[in-house]
């Protein structure tokens, strides 16, 4: 006989499979994204705090927001997760520190700032593993980041930095000959940074496709196209043309490729994965004389890849897009 206990770990290890052992391994072993199977993690970390920073994610980081998972799932994953380990999880306090924030800046810049950085927004990159050597096995997180913010409780900040986080680089406070009241000014200093979060619930879904029916025939819409592409300033670099008609319908489809260096550059500098949707593409199909061109909509995206700051290159390639489209089509 099952027990739901039993029923619960299994589905959370198939939602853990599908959805965080990529950048997490399998048994929380850590890679693209931090260990989750640290017995210091595990002890010093309510379900909680898992179940919102699921929720939220990290904008700007790699952790996207998995809003769309149902409570039961995130609790699942949860349950999954502990199971690696005999470690209780310690109770959620949601008790405010209140100190003085103006002193924990000034105890931050002396201790912290050369692994969290100025402001207290980390280190790039996050994980074990990384494409360029890092200077720590592990790159310190981001703590003026909303959504670990809006998912820590100031009594875990203050279990973390009092005791620190064993096969980790974080020292304990006493390393440092920090008081009690010095780490409670701390928690201070990095909870001002808080601000309100949008929530998944609150973000408007853009569509996955920009498309646009050509007034022109599939011919002249591919020359259109290319046209277009070197009038926006961008470099041609191939296209392809497939006949994919069967005995019930015709239809032909074309794909051109294009880029510009110095876009893809800044948008590759402000988050790598950017690169799996370059080079730029669109695509014209010709379905029984119907003539549609398309492109993957990149404010979409930016929406999965939960990063404020490549919202704004996100929006000026949709843009771009759109116009090379629409100069095209009508």
């Amino acid at each position: 006989m099952f027990s739901a206990f039993t029923c619960m770990a299994d589905k959370g290890e198939q939602l853990y499979v599908d959805n965080c052992a990529i950048c997490h391994g399998h048994q929380g072993q850590g890679g693209v994204g931090i260990p989750l199977g640290l017995e210091a993690f595990l002890a010093q970390t309510p379900d909680e705090y898992i179940r919102r920073t699921i929720r939220v994610g990290r904008p700007g980081r790699i952790m996207p927001s998995f809003y769309r998972l149902s409570n039961q799932d995130i609790d699942a994953i949860i349950t999954h997760i502990r199971s690696w380990r005999d470690i209780r999880a310690p109770a959620w306090n949601a008790s405010p520190i209140k100190a003085d924030a103006v002193k924990g800046k000034v105890l931050f810049d002396a201790h912290c700032v050369s692994c969290h950085g100025k402001d207290a927004r980390g280190g790039k990159g996050t994980g074990l593993m990384f494409s360029r050597p890092r200077d720590l096995p592990i790159s310190p997180p981001s703590l003026n980041n909303q959504g670990f913010l809006n998912s820590v409780s100031d009594v875990m900040l203050k279990t973390i930095i009092t005791h620190g986080r064993q096969q980790t680089p974080m020292p304990a406070a006493s390393q440092f000959g920090l008081s009690e009241g010095d780490v409670n000014n701390l928690v201070s200093y990095i909870r001002s940074f808080q601000k309100t979060m949008m929530t998944g619930e609150q973000i408007i879904e853009e569509p996955a496709v920009i498309m646009y029916t050509s007034a022109y025939s599939f011919d002249k819409t591919l020359e259109n196209i290319k046209r277009a592409v070197d009038n926006n300033k961008f470099k041609l670099i191939d296209f392809s043309t497939e006949d994919k008609g069967t005995a019930a319908n015709n239809t032909t489809e074309a794909k051109v490729y294009f880029c510009n260096y110095d876009l893809i550059n800044d948008a590759l500098a402000i988050d790598p994965r950017i690169g799996m949707f370059l080079p730029c593409q669109i695509t014209v199909v010709n379905y029984n004389g119907v003539v549609q061109a398309m492109s993957i909509n990149p404010k979409r995206l930016s929406q999965l890849f939960n990063n404020d700051e490549l919202d704004e290159a996100c929006q000026v390639m949709h843009d771009t897009y759109s116009k090379i489209l629409k100069e095209a089509t009508q």
